[in-house]
């Protein structure tokens, strides 16, 4: 297995880590392989499909269309 070391990471970010460890329930090294797996193996998505992800445990009890092709105008351009 390889191994990377991660020079001058701020101290705040590491503790992030650890905090975010200790609420998964595991080791912050297995944090960031975690982190680093996931940061990799992830497919570029649009925004619906992301923040349809996001909710695909609520449930919806309608069917919402689709909507393509709109544009919105800029309020701060000029016309």
């Amino acid at each position: 297995m390889a191994q990377i070391i991660v020079r001058n990471l701020d101290d705040n970010v590491k503790d992030l880590l650890a905090m975010n460890a200790k609420l998964h329930g595991h080791s912050m090294e297995e944090e960031v392989r975690q982190i680093i797996k996931d940061a990799v193996s992830k497919k570029e998505t649009g925004f619906g499909t992301e923040l349809a992800g996001y909710f695909k445990e609520v449930g919806l009890d309608f069917e919402i269309e689709e909507q393509k092709g709109f544009t919105t105008r800029n309020p701060f351009e000029d016309e």
